[in-house]
């Protein structure tokens, strides 16, 4: 993903640390705001990945850690759950001043909760998306349960929480505790997205079921069947953010599309060594995503340099014979194309023990289900032998690079 890192003063004052998302062709339809869960921060694998198929869907996202969490600044024991919210409303600030005004916001556990909540405040949103959300934040004390009487009868107490101590005042506790979430909800009049696991056993799935009854229409409901309350399965997150982002376009307004900021046909982007071979397409304007398998290093995110390549002949040749047969008006029902690509020694090469005489081969059946003669079939296996592809791959290519 094409990112920017930066930097957003929080509700109290202090530096927050953040990152913008970009489609691979820098011209986002639409900005989204993505809050994690509690004490989580923006680098979860999970939350990386459901901005990777939100991106691959034309959004940029904003993503940023909370008041003293992950790489922003202050102390996470002055904040609470207000904070949160606050903050939100400042990464949204951040969003209108130097780009565009965020239209959505996602929320993955308490963040779920605090996006419930922030998009009342927010004039510009349209549509919220929850993930693994509790309907009230105090759920979340169930965490701290061991230090509750110490925090009250002190005021504070380190507790642990996913492995880690942190520091908790009275003042979190007694602020969770005074937000009512669910009235929250049944006043909202945004767009609802509701995602959560039957199998969550951090935030039971009641919580959804609650959130969903009150909340006004249009709400829908996806359940990631078998996913914990973490996405620690890379599909789950993946899923996710890609019907989130599939969702969403029915609630949110796209401007026109613009051409790409290139004077290329594509576009394509590869980021850094963490995100190890995916890279993201604009190809006339449409998003794609490319990758290598798991077995050489990829993420498998997306096909092969070469199956894009074996699918623009595929492609081209159900199309050209498409052409043909409405332009004859032949009576065919299906086109289907078959293609393998693969590099061996040709049997005609006069050198066939040096590398060089490899040849790259693409082995291409076609099945056409219609009520034709074999007289029409023989010659729309002539004319697939004309596609355009087909006649470039087997011409002379020159490529020129320069850098610019």
């Amino acid at each position: 993903m094409k990112k920017e890192k930066i930097n957003f003063e929080g509700s109290l004052g202090d530096q927050l640390s953040a990152e913008i998302h970009f489609p691979a062709d820098d011209l986002p339809h639409n900005y989204v705001i993505f809050a994690h869960c509690f004490t989580c921060n923006k680098n979860l694998i999970a939350v990386q990945n459901i901005i990777l198929g939100m991106t691959k869907k034309g959004f940029a996202v904003l993503s940023f850690d909370f008041t003293g969490l992950g790489q922003s600044e202050g102390d996470f024991s002055d904040t609470n759950f207000s904070s949160n919210i606050e903050d939100l409303i400042k990464a949204s600030e951040y969003l209108e001043k130097n780009h565009k005004a965020a239209t959505m916001l996602v929320g993955h556990s308490l963040g779920g909760a605090a996006v419930l909540m922030a998009a009342s405040k927010i004039d510009s949103i349209s549509a919220v998306a929850t993930i693994g959300a509790p309907s009230q934040p105090d759920h979340v004390l169930h965490l701290i349960e061991d230090g509750k009487e110490k925090i009250k009868k002190n005021g504070e107490a380190e507790v642990n929480i996913g492995g880690r101590p942190f520091k908790i005042k009275k003042q979190f506790l007694d602020d969770l505790q005074s937000k009512d979430n669910l009235k929250k909800i049944k006043d909202l009049r945004k767009s609802i997205l509701i995602l959560h696991s039957p199998q969550d056993q951090t935030v039971e799935i009641s919580n959804a079921a609650a959130i969903y009854e009150k909340a006004h229409h249009p709400k829908s409901f996806i359940s990631l069947d078998g996913a914990d309350h973490l996405l620690g399965n890379k599909k789950d997150s993946l899923y996710a953010g890609e019907v989130i982002a599939t969702w969403a376009n029915r609630y949110v307004e796209k401007p026109k599309q613009n051409k790409i900021s290139t004077k290329s046909q594509t576009v394509a982007f590869i980021g850094n060594k963490d995100q190890k071979y995916t890279t993201q397409i604009v190809a006339e304007g449409h998003h794609l995503v490319a990758d290598e398998p798991e077995e050489v290093g990829g993420n498998n995110f997306g096909t092969s340099p070469y199956g894009l390549l074996t699918a623009a002949l595929a492609s081209c040749t159900a199309i050209t014979l498409r052409m043909y047969a409405n332009r004859k008006k032949w009576d065919v029902d299906e086109i289907l194309v078959h293609v393998d690509q693969d590099q061996r020694y040709d049997k005609d090469s006069e050198d066939c023990e040096s590398e060089n005489s490899k040849i790259t081969f693409f082995d291409r059946s076609i099945e056409i289900k219609g009520d034709l003669d074999e007289k029409q079939r023989k010659r729309l296996i002539e004319i697939a032998n004309k596609c355009p592809v087909h006649k470039t791959l087997e011409s002379k290519i020159k490529i020129e690079t320069e850098e610019k």
